[in-house]
């Protein structure tokens, strides 16, 4: 089994989704959540990717991807076309990310989306010490990072507000993947490396 199968939010993304949906991944990489959600949930899903190694390994585990560049938006796709759009650990390399949350909720009934939070102690403690964290949850070193984005759950939520998204659930997780229950959000910035969320339109 590959390792990305054991990936926290994956299983957080599973329980979110009913047998049969279907499943739109933005920067799927190499398939591996998808393969999972087809195996586990009976799902129908696609996958859009850039790097033409992921996507020959996507194509390799059986996924319907295209290959595409998300900064470009997602104009290939009907309004509506999915249940679910997801953006796992991608969010951080978007430049347009106000854009990419509305085209998701364009394309589909419901955005989820998982990434790092720069707030994680960790994290904190890093830059306090001098330098740019790298961790399970933020692997790169300064240097070779795809990152262009480095936020918070705070951050997040704020966003949110202001582009008037529903969030429909929220998980967060630490470092070995546990759920972290705090109900101050302030601590949950704190205490949590990875967060995972649903986001829908208000009704």
């Amino acid at each position: 089994m590959s390792p990305l199968l054991n990936r926290p939010d994956f299983d957080v993304i599973a329980s979110w989704v009913e047998p049969g949906h279907k499943v739109l991944d933005l920067g799927c990489g190499d398939g591996s959540l998808l393969r999972h959600l087809i195996d586990s949930r009976g799902v129908r899903g696609w996958g859009v990717e850039i790097d033409d190694a992921n996507v020959l390994a996507a194509i390799q585990k059986g996924i319907n991807i295209i290959q595409g560049n998300l900064e470009k938006g997602l104009d290939e796709f009907a309004d509506q076309a999915f249940d679910h759009v997801v953006l796992s650990r991608t969010l951080q390399t978007v430049r347009h990310t106000e854009g990419i949350l509305r085209e998701m909720l364009r394309v589909g009934r419901e955005a989820v989306v998982s990434f790092p939070n720069f707030a994680y102690w960790k994290n904190l403690r890093a830059v306090l010490d001098g330098q740019m964290p790298v961790s399970e949850d933020l692997p790169y070193e300064w240097y070779d990072s795809p990152n262009v984005r480095f936020f918070t759950l705070l951050d997040f939520e704020s966003l949110c507000r202001q582009m008037n998204l529903r969030i429909r659930e929220r998980r967060v997780l630490d470092e070995h993947g546990q759920p972290v229950d705090n109900e101050d959000d302030k601590e949950l910035n704190f205490l949590g490396s990875l967060a995972v969320y649903r986001l829908t339109q208000p009704r």
